[in-house]
Order: C-alpha cells, then structure tokens, then sequence
C-alpha cells in the first residue's frame, strides 16, 4: 500500500492536532474550578490531585481550570451529570437547585463555625447528602472545601445594621434561599451568574455581594469594593463532585483512590482555611477594604433570618426533621 505526500502531510497534521488537544497525562481529568488562584477551590483541587496521583499510582492525574473556564458553577452540575465534564468543585448554593435536600447547609445561621461544618459534612449527615447528590443530580460529592463566612462587601458605605443595607444593590447567586434572606432584611437582591458578577461590581451595575474572605482575596475585589460586614449567616462549603457516569466507569480499585483522594483533600481543605484567613483578611485591610461588625452580636440579622427564611424551606430540604437532624447533632435544639 502506497501513500501520496500529501496524504502523509495530512496525517502528520491530524496527530499533530490530536496530541495537542489530549491530555498531557493519558488518564488526566478535568476539574471545572469557579474561583481564581489562591482560594480554598483550588486548595482542594490541589490537595486532591496530589492525592489521586499518589494513591492510583500515577495511573490517574488531573487539571484544574480556574477561572470558570469551564463554565459557570450550576453549568458544571449539567456537564457532569450528562458525563461531558469529570469534576467540579462549586459552592454548595449552586448544586441546591439540582439536589434541595444539600441547601439544609445553606440555611441561614445553621452552620455556625469550621467545626460544624467539619462535623456535618464528615459524618453520618454527610453521607446522607452524598446519597442525595447521586439520586437527585447524577453526581457524587466526594470531597469538601471550607471557606469560611460569606462575608458582606459592598462599594458605598459601612453597614452594621439591617437599616444601612436598604439602598445597596446586592448581588447574590441564584439560589432561593439567599434570595429570601435578604428579602427578610429587608431588600430585594440581584440573583446573578457569578462569571458575570465582578464586571457589575466594577461598573456599578450592582454595590456589593457576600463572599468569605478567601474568595473576595482570590477574585481581587479589593479592586472595587470597599467595605466588608463581618456577617455569618452561611458558611461557605464547596462540594468536590465527579460525574456519576464516570465513577462508575472506574474499577472498584480505582473508585476508592478517587473516594480516599476526596477525603484526604478535605482534611487539607479545614487546615489551609484555619492557616489562611486571618493572613488573608489582614492583607485586603492593607489593599484598603475596611471591615466592620454587624451591631449588638448580629441579632436583628438572625432574628429576621432564621423566623422568616427557616419556615419555607422545610419542604423542600425534606422536611423539618432533616434541618433538626442537623441542629441535634450540632449539639443545638430543635425547632417545633
């Protein structure tokens, strides 16, 4: 059989283009990140392609594309769940639409500190949840970050009561349950793509947002907003996912390197939180942020929260019992 030259040129440009567009590791993944360098997103995605490489023994690596490269944060839930993506790590707002019963951490004033979330995520309730993802969502959280508080940032003026927040336009992710929360303060918020949300910052479009601390750092909105409110109606938990199709592709062998990859990323997750933030909140005090508490210990804020915004969520996170499954085992009492 004989080839003409430019056949053999043809060919020669074909696998020129092909090894171009493979991976450079020939299992590598694809791990869909919605913040920028330096945040708790991509410290898990970090920690855990360390730990699948270690753990498959070089047989499975994986790339993170930050940035939202790969889409925005409830665009990844899609990709993955039809096998078009491997893996996403996204704020845990953006996978309640596709699973409510996960948005039980999204209520305000739940989880009230890193070792609640620790707790929660790490245990029975967590697993519960995982369950739940696979069921409702076609995808499998296998490991968790930890952010902190979403901190309030805004552009105008300091805010330490619900009354300063009544003539700022605030963004927030398209997520129900902090759409009423800010409605039980009192204002109506701007749901909107968080690829599209540090332009509106920038042109004035919306004043602020909430964000934990890792994240306003990671994202450079020191660069235009000003002010920042220590709130802590929601602790900022980042769910690592994969596509469900493609775990299940996996031999059981490989499946549990990628299952122990996750959790050793998590553990990772609490401490980089626990050695990061204060270092980063003091570097955006020195950018020029100035930072303020809400006034006498936030209680206007979570009087309002929790009595406005609890009730109507019951039904969709699976009823009462599952937020009180939650309060109980945080050692907190539940609610009647």
């Amino acid at each position: 059989m004989t080839f003409s030259l430019r056949t053999l040129r043809r060919a020669s440009v074909f696998a020129m283009l092909l090894a171009t567009a493979m991976p450079a590791h020939a299992d590598e993944f694809r791990i869909a990140v919605g913040d920028g360098a330096g945040g708790t997103q991509e410290a898990l995605g970090l920690a855990f392609v360390k730990a699948l490489e270690e753990k498959s023994d070089g047989k499975h690596s994986a790339k993170l594309f930050l940035n939202g490269q790969l889409g925005d944060e409830q665009d990844t839930v899609t990709a993955a769940a039809t096998g078009t993506l491997d893996f996403s790590i996204l704020a845990i707002n953006n996978i309640t639409p596709f699973s409510p019963s996960v948005g039980t951490l999204t209520l305000p004033y739940v989880i009230l500190s890193l070792e609640d979330a620790e707790k929660i995520t790490q245990g029975e309730i967590g697993q519960q949840m995982v369950e739940k993802t696979i069921e409702d969502a076609g995808v499998r959280i296998i490991g968790w970050a930890y952010s902190g508080f979403r901190v309030l940032t805004n552009s105008k003026k300091p805010v330490t009561t619900v009354a300063d927040l009544q003539d700022l336009v605030v963004r927030v992710p398209k997520n129900e349950i902090m759409i009423e929360t800010y409605k039980s303060w009192g204002i109506n918020p701007t749901p909107m793509a968080w690829s599209e949300t540090f332009a509106a910052l920038q042109q004035k479009v919306v004043d602020g947002q909430d964000n934990p601390y890792m994240t306003v750092h990671a994202m450079k909105f020191d660069e235009v907003q000003k002010y920042v409110t220590n709130i802590r109606y929601i602790f900022s938990i980042e769910p690592l996912i994969v596509s469900e199709q493609l775990f299940q592709s996996l031999s059981a062998e490989e499946q549990a390197a990628v299952i122990a990859a996750g959790q050793e990323a998590t553990l990772a997750s609490g401490q980089f939180l626990r050695a990061q933030e204060a270092s980063i909140k003091e570097q955006l005090v020195a950018n020029g942020m100035e930072i303020s508490d809400p006034a006498d210990g936030e209680a206007e804020f979570i009087e309002r929260a929790t009595t406005a915004v609890w009730p109507k969520f019951y039904d969709s996170i699976g009823g009462k019992d599952v937020l009180n499954g939650v309060l109980t085992a945080l050692g907190r009492s539940a609610v009647e």
